[in-house]
């Protein structure tokens, strides 16, 4: 079966924004004197937002005093450094490509806030035309929840059961499922050590992004 649109989650989807994560992580961890983390640390934890970088970084949790602090720290020297190492992962170009092509519609529905996804899709001057651009900011529930898959579909004028929704996070999968889209697990993003993806109950499990072109029109 082929489908109509395309819709992404941005962080270990679309964009591999790992290597920035991980520069900021550690250019505050040196500002307050304590060891840097491995590449490899904050690939893991990316899509799971800043908090969970910031608890891993610091190796503290969310009730410690230093929390919020460090917290605000991180998304400001973020909101310097967030197109510096980002790029599409490799075999992207491809997929929207054969979007533009075609004239299939595509969008990015994330849980990044408005302030760094829309920046960050600007600055990174990709000749492609966005669809959508759907945030937490936008709706008034994130994903798991499908409101913003709704939005989105409402945006580019495809019904939701003739779309594909990718992600690399359980939430991806749920919202995509709650609002009847296919749903595809991008096995390339950023799985955590303890993510059992094959419990997602996605309908399909992608090792590259090529493998989308498969379930879109030709």
């Amino acid at each position: 079966m082929h489908y109509d649109a395309l819709l992404l989650d941005l962080d270990g989807t679309l964009l591999d924004t790992a290597a920035d994560f991980h520069a900021v992580l550690n250019q505050l961890l040196r500002a307050e004197n304590r060891s840097e983390v491995s590449y490899q640390k904050v690939r893991r934890v990316v899509s799971h937002g800043a908090r969970a970088m910031v608890s891993m970084g610091f190796d503290i949790s969310e009730d410690h005093p230093d929390f919020a602090r460090l917290r605000e720290a991180f998304l400001t020297l973020y909101g310097q450094h967030y197109a510096v190492h980002t790029c599409l992962f490799e075999g992207f170009s491809e997929v929207l490509q054969h979007c533009e092509d075609r004239q299939i519609p595509w969008g990015i529905i994330t849980n990044k806030p408005a302030a760094f996804a829309e920046p960050l899709w600007r600055d990174l001057g990709l000749p492609y035309q966005l669809g959508c651009l759907i945030c937490p900011d936008h709706v008034t529930l994130a994903k798991p929840n499908p409101e913003p898959m709704y939005l989105a579909t409402q945006q580019i004028g495809i019904d939701p059961k003739r779309c594909i929704y990718v992600g690399d996070h359980r939430r991806d999968i749920d919202a995509g499922r709650a609002a009847g889209m296919a749903t595809v697990v991008a096995n390339w993003g950023y799985l955590d050590d303890d993510d059992q993806p094959i419990t997602w109950q996605a309908d399909h499990y992608f090792d590259t992004p090529q493998q989308i072109l498969t379930l879109l029109t030709p």
